[in-house]
């Protein structure tokens, strides 16, 4: 009976050994997939980030990161001051906008077409 446990224990310890670098392919494998599908996107998307963080002009219409939308009215190294409403300007850091806004639409003349009729 010792000689089966003995034999058991021998062919045990053979097949650990040959694990070796074979063991790391999964894991090397798993990296490269991550890469691709995680980590490389997400470096692009920074980089547009801080692209566009750097190209902001006065009167650039943005979103800050709260939602808030506001029009450019000054612009520091690190900061800017942005009008969110009629004379209510706040002033934030250049990494809250999270995004351009799309230009306001070209408000209505304010006088009545009809009244514009030719005599």
């Amino acid at each position: 009976m010792v000689s089966i446990v003995y034999a058991m224990g021998q062919g045990g310890a053979a097949d650990g050994a040959q694990g070796g670098f074979g063991a790391f392919i999964p894991l090397i494998l798993m990296f490269v997939i991550f890469y691709f599908l995680l980590i490389r996107p997400q470096q692009k998307k920074q980089k547009e980030h801080q692209r566009m963080i750097q190209d902001l002009k006065k009167g650039d219409r943005v979103m800050l990161n709260g939602g808030i939308y506001g029009r450019i009215t000054s612009l520091d190294e690190s900061t800017m001051s942005v009008e969110i409403a009629d004379k209510v300007r706040v002033k934030v850091s250049r990494g809250y906008v999270a995004a351009l806004a799309q230009p306001a639409p070209a408000q209505e003349s304010k006088t009545d077409p009809g009244k514009l009729k030719s005599k």
